[in-house]
């Protein structure tokens, strides 16, 4: 008899917190406030960043939309990259990774990510790996497609703002190059 009550004590008491916690992926979310760091000149930073860009099955065959990029770490150090895209090679097909080339700033552990997209045919990218010199590789699982005219992403940082406004560090910066 004791048993059983512990039994259904445990029981419960597991409900109980499964119940309240937190999920570990959440989806992507629209940050219309966030806005691109310009203080420094394009092409500033000693880092180079490979990000591979996975498009899901379930997109559109291919994409001529234009996709830019930005991601950053808690102190405000912003990386840019104004366009991916290449409308003369089959960047974004479905079913396919893409990997660039991408020049800035160097952050400290990479803890946001946003894309934005411009035009008519919509794109739903998989997955967006990103791998620099002084963080751990980080993989932000998109699976949505991504709404035109916003950035889109997410924001796992715990301190400081993602949105460039803030502090005296550096930011911006691209150099991309697509390869297959």
């Amino acid at each position: 008899m004791l048993i059983k009550a512990v039994h259904y004590l445990l029981c419960f008491a597991c409900i109980y917190v499964l119940s309240h916690a937190e999920p570990i992926i959440s989806q992507p979310q629209s940050f219309a406030s966030f806005k691109i760091n310009n203080d420094t000149t394009q092409n500033e930073g000693s880092c180079v960043y490979t990000v591979t860009i996975s498009t899901s099955c379930s997109s559109i065959s291919a994409t001529r939309d234009h996709i830019s990029l930005a991601f950053g770490d808690a102190y405000g150090i912003q990386v840019y990259a104004p366009r991916l895209d290449d409308p003369w090679s089959s960047t974004f097909e479905r079913c396919s990774a893409d990997s660039f080339r991408v020049k800035g700033p160097c952050t400290h552990q990479i803890c946001y990510v946003y894309l934005y997209r411009t035009g008519r045919d919509g794109w739903k990218p998989d997955t967006v790996k990103i791998f620099g010199y002084y963080s751990k590789p980080v993989t932000f699982y998109f699976r949505a497609f991504l709404p035109g005219g916003i950035w889109y992403g997410f924001n796992y940082c715990s301190s400081a703002s993602s949105s460039s406004s803030s502090s005296s560090s550096s930011s911006s910066s691209s150099s991309s190059s697509a390869s297959k």
